[in-house]
């Protein structure tokens, strides 16, 4: 069971025991479910509207033309969830020289030789490109979604543009849900990092593994609640 102190400060070491650190306040994984959840949504009613062997995946949705009505506003959601997000983490998903060589040595990263790597901070380079890699395409689907929301636009926009939006928009979604399911691997094999997302906290061996930068910054900066 949790410790009242594991989910109360975010990027601040808990003493415990057991060692914990703080990773994401509440308000930041209440937007990343919103997200994840409109991401899956959109995934659904996109591919039912994608072919007619899909389009039983409307009665998920209360038919077919439910789905056409909820799937933009869906969307515009996705597009808001993502973007709080963003402004809250982008400054510490910039690039920076650690990533490549966090790269260069994906073979250890794979193989789990992670005393091989450098010291990383935060994020590592996969998950800045997953993070980055979301906010392009959530910003090329939102723009190619409006154009050919035929509720709102279709007579804005001449056909040809509409055509090549709709390419755009189709080839777009296969790409963010790539993207998607790589952070839902990855998440799922890097072990104990889903309770960064569920309790807001990771234990401090794992931080001290995989982000052993981020750790030694926090500590650095004293940012250590004081033992019970």
């Amino acid at each position: 069971m949790a410790r009242p102190n594991d989910v109360q400060s975010e990027d601040a070491i808990h003493r415990g025991p057991p060692v914990t650190v703080g990773r994401y306040g509440p308000g930041k994984r209440l937007n990343h479910w919103i997200t994840a959840s409109c991401l899956i949504l959109l995934l659904l009613s996109g591919l039912s509207m994608f072919h007619p062997s899909l389009f039983f995946l409307t009665d998920l949705f209360g038919g077919g033309q439910n789905t056409r009505m909820l799937h933009p506003w869906i969307g515009v959601v996705l597009f808001l969830s993502f973007f709080i997000f963003f402004a809250q983490l982008w400054r510490a998903n910039l690039p920076n020289r650690t990533d490549a060589q966090w790269v260069s040595q994906i073979g250890d990263v794979v193989k789990g030789h992670e005393e091989r790597l450098p010291e990383i901070g935060k994020y590592n380079a996969g998950q800045k490109f997953i993070f980055w890699g979301m906010a392009f395409f959530i910003i090329v689907l939102i723009v190619s979604g409006i154009i050919i929301w035929d509720q709102y636009f279709g007579e804005a926009t001449p056909i040809d543009v509409r055509r090549i939006a709709m390419l755009t928009h189709s080839v777009s979604a296969v790409l963010i849900i790539l993207i998607f399911i790589l952070h839902a691997y990855a998440a799922i094999w890097t072990r104990g990092t889903l309770r960064a997302m569920t309790r807001g906290s990771v234990t401090g061996g794992w931080a001290w593994r995989h982000h052993r930068k981020w750790l030694k910054e926090l500590a650095g900066r004293g940012r250590i609640d004081p033992a019970e």
